[in-house]
């Protein structure tokens, strides 16, 4: 508990940018690829899944479900926990329930218990790992920040590319039961992740301060005043409708494929193509968003990628070959590591560093409810239509009102009038200038005194070398 005082609300201490840090963007490098990678890979396994408990695809299904749902929606008990105990604990506490919910599921004789193992256990594990590794990458770097972001986002396309074939390897030697065996041997690296979140230390005289500080005024486990900035409602509303429609294609690209005529293995492939475009297009976008023109306009960028992916998906709702389905994947490969660079980058510039462990918790769970609600209803379009054409359309429809959102939003909401801030600038710059020039007459010393302090002892006369005169 040393350790929490230091961790919660560094005031005072600047971003170092580089030297620790760099472990940090290590350590969120690999629990990103965890958190967004390990429901998909989880899938490899259904059929062994179907075939031993007897039960349908969609019964297996809702194992993903649930991880994500708990991954998002449990944001909110996250940010508490982080305002209470620290990074550092939760998310080596976070990495132990991550590992103890798949090895339990090892020994599970029924789908339920794997929905409370994998599902709920697992899930809660990565959301205690996920959310504090964001908050402190958002410590560590302030100048680099949008690198950071695109290099730790990067993780999740990586991660995909690994574990998906692993656990097919793990599936064929060792069956289900000793893959999630092992795959619960993997995630405890949550915990050595943890361990490399240190807390920043502030000088020592800022520690007094915030200790008198924190004496007088209680400290808030999960700040609301975050719904009173205009930008944070606007960016929460925004984020809520792009998630209806962001994850939908890469859900149902590869049944496309195959209702096209496509071999399995050749359908497959298209989710490596998104992938290994991903991979790149991530830190690359993070080196766009931090050079120095793009960054105060890092908003606009972020409604860019929006409007781009959603555009793409109308495009390929158009899609007819495969070769069609390769272009749309290069291209949705391109917008949604653009959007998975920008998100949580934008929310950090919005709210700053002090409210963004709450705020990032209050946005996953509005995000939660539409991800619960997007790939379900766009399967049931499915099923009423039997085109795909139909489900592209609306994810595209629903990503590019996102961006409309933000954008006009911030545009027309938040957009300072530039004269007034040069104005107040001018009027602070007079107002010094007026106090040095008006200074109290005891501060200024006598011509005579002065001239006598600058004589040299040997020869009398006034030195003018640049390092006696003040």
């Amino acid at each position: 508990m040393g350790g929490v005082v230091v961790d919660d609300n560094p005031s005072g201490v600047k971003a170092p940018d580089g030297g620790w840090g760099w472990a940090v963007l290590f350590g969120c490098f690999v629990i990103t690829g965890f958190s967004y990678a390990f429901p998909k890979a989880v899938s490899v396994f259904f059929k062994e899944l179907i075939r031993e408990f007897d039960v349908g695809y969609s019964d297996t299904a809702w194992i993903s479900s649930i991880l994500l749902a708990m991954l998002y929606g449990t944001g909110p008990l996250c940010s508490i926990c982080v305002n209470r105990f620290g990074c550092r604990p939760v998310m080596m506490v976070g990495g132990l329930f991550a590992s103890l919910g798949m090895v339990l599921a090892s020994f599970c004789t029924n789908i339920i218990a794997i929905y409370l193992t994998a599902g709920v256990i697992t899930g809660l594990g990565l959301a205690l790992n996920f959310q504090p590794s964001l908050i402190m990458l958002n410590r560590y770097f302030d100048k680099r920040r949008p690198l950071a972001n695109g290099l730790a986002a990067a993780g999740s396309p990586v991660f995909l590319c690994a574990l998906s074939p692993l656990g097919q390897i793990l599936q064929y030697e060792f069956g289900w039961r000793g893959g999630f065996l092992i795959l619960g041997g993997l995630l405890l690296n949550c915990c050595a992740c943890g361990a490399l979140m240190r807390p920043l230390e502030p000088p020592k005289k800022a520690i007094e301060e915030v200790k008198e500080v924190k004496d007088k005024k209680p400290k808030k486990l999960l700040d609301f005043t975050v719904f009173k900035d205009r930008g944070f409602v606007i960016y929460t509303l925004a984020a809520s409708i792009m998630v209806l429609g962001l994850f939908v294609p890469p859900v149902f690209v590869v049944s496309y494929a195959k209702d096209l005529g496509t071999q399995d293995t050749k359908a497959a492939f298209l989710l490596t193509i998104l992938g290994f475009v991903d991979i790149f297009a991530r830190p690359t976008c993070g080196v766009i968003a931090g050079l120095k023109w793009v960054r105060p306009r890092c908003v606009y960028l972020f409604g860019f990628a929006m409007i781009f992916n959603g555009f793409t998906d109308l495009m390929g709702s158009m899609a007819d070959t495969y070769g069609g389905l390769v272009v749309f994947c290069i291209f949705f490969g391109i917008s949604y590591g653009m959007v998975g660079a920008l998100q949580f980058e934008v929310l950090m510039a919005i709210v700053g560093t002090q409210k963004f462990s709450s705020a990032i918790g209050l946005v996953l769970l509005a995000e939660a409810i539409a991800v619960l609600i997007g790939p379900p209803s766009a399967g049931k379009i499915l099923d009423a239509t039997g085109r795909y054409m139909f489900v592209f359309i609306i994810a595209g429809c629903e990503v590019v009102t996102s961006a409309l959102v933000l954008t006009s939003g911030n545009f027309f909401c938040l957009k300072k009038k530039p004269e007034e801030s040069e104005a107040k600038d001018i009027t602070e710059i007079k107002e010094i200038k007026k106090a040095e020039e008006n200074g109290p007459e005891s501060d200024k010393a006598e011509p005579a005194e002065v001239e006598q302090f600058l004589k040299d002892e040997k020869n009398g006369e006034v030195l003018t070398n640049p390092e006696s005169c003040v």
